[in-house]
């Protein structure tokens, strides 16, 4: 897939939905979502990539999964038209409406995407708007960092501490009107914070990730000892989880590849958020299929871990409260955000 157009990507995973909707009567409608929604044709699809797609279904959705076709790799989920909305929540949704500002629709037989499509074009950057999608993410933020349990596996414990954590960053791109993203969010965060004015109060955001710094060297050798416990789970990986199609030879890529990169960008603080999520994963699904494993490979994980300074529960606890306590000024700055950007919006 190496120097492959996005313009290119879109046109192989659009053929492969033609294909789908044919075989399954089900499927309703699709459109693109993830990282190439709003990059122009002509863009370069990152080798560490993927082209997400989303498909809606009648009836009960499950993931597709990950896989490659025709060159390009895919992720391709699903949904069903309840749980998308009315163009309305689309449009009130941080998850759903950066999709649907530009024309990411692939395939849509009754009308109904046209019509989220149109309703959220017209709307996304009403301030009214703009608000309850930030509402929505600080949501997030309060009710994962409510919900942490001591009382469960380590993996499940950091997975809990580090997505709400983490959601954090989404606020700034949310209100700058720009798309959130998932590995790369804290990245985002940083590029919207200083096209705003707000460049000082990126190093706090990073912190409540990463505690005040992991070295670039240290990154490196946590990225090596997460390659190592990948290629474990995936080859054993057996039972099913969410997001088990991301623990597969053909998503490796994304994972090790991906963080590699950033780290070389000098981003190394920035990677530890999507290596630790994928360590956790890694030991979830090593804890059922392999669990000798899992105890020999741990302390590399908990290492890891460590260094965000999260070692115990008592930690993770006492980082969410101050990240709680943070959300006020958070607030703050999003509002700040978003009525620059609504201002300078088309």
């Amino acid at each position: 897939m190496a120097g492959m157009r996005v313009g290119a990507a879109r046109a192989v995973a659009a053929g492969w939905v033609r294909e789908a909707m044919r075989r399954d009567p089900s499927i309703g409608g699709a459109f693109f979502s993830g990282s190439t929604v709003g990059l122009p044709d002509g863009a370069v699809l990152p080798a560490s990539s993927d082209v997400d797609v989303l498909l809606v279904r009648d009836g009960p959705a499950a993931k597709v999964g990950k896989f490659r076709h025709r060159g390009v790799l895919l992720e391709v989920s699903a949904l069903t038209w309840a749980e998308l909305g009315s163009p309305e929540e689309v449009l009130g949704s941080w998850v759903f409406a950066p999709m649907f500002r530009t024309d990411a629709v692939i395939a849509d037989p009754s009308g109904r995407l046209a019509a989220i499509r149109e309703r959220v074009a017209a709307g996304y950057a009403d301030r009214v708007w703009v608000r309850r999608r930030c509402a929505g993410v600080r949501r997030r933020v309060e009710g994962g960092l409510a919900r942490l349990d001591g009382r469960a596996s380590l993996a499940e414990q950091v997975l809990g501490w580090v997505f709400p954590t983490s959601v954090l960053a989404l606020l700034p791109a949310v209100a700058g009107l720009r798309d959130p993203t998932v590995r790369r969010r804290y990245v985002r965060a940083r590029e919207v914070l200083a096209a705003y004015g707000f460049a000082d109060r990126y190093e706090e955001l990073l912190a409540s990730l990463d505690g005040g710094g992991v070295g670039p060297g240290r990154v490196r050798e946590h990225l090596a000892g997460l390659a190592v416990t990948f290629d474990e789970a995936a080859r054993v990986g057996r039972t099913p989880f969410p997001f088990s199609a991301d623990l597969s030879a053909v998503g490796r890529p994304v994972v090790v590849d991906g963080s590699a990169e950033l780290v070389a960008a000098g981003a190394h603080r920035e990677a530890m958020f999507w290596i630790v999520v994928t360590y956790a994963r890694c030991h979830a699904v090593l804890a059922v299929d392999a669990p000798e494993r899992e105890r020999v490979l741990r302390p590399a994980f908990e290492a890891a871990v460590a260094d965000l300074g999260v070692a115990s529960a008592a930690d993770r606890r006492r980082r969410a409260a101050a990240l709680l306590g943070s959300l006020p000024r958070w607030q703050a700055v999003a509002d700040a955000v978003a009525e620059r950007a609504v201002a300078g919006w088309g």
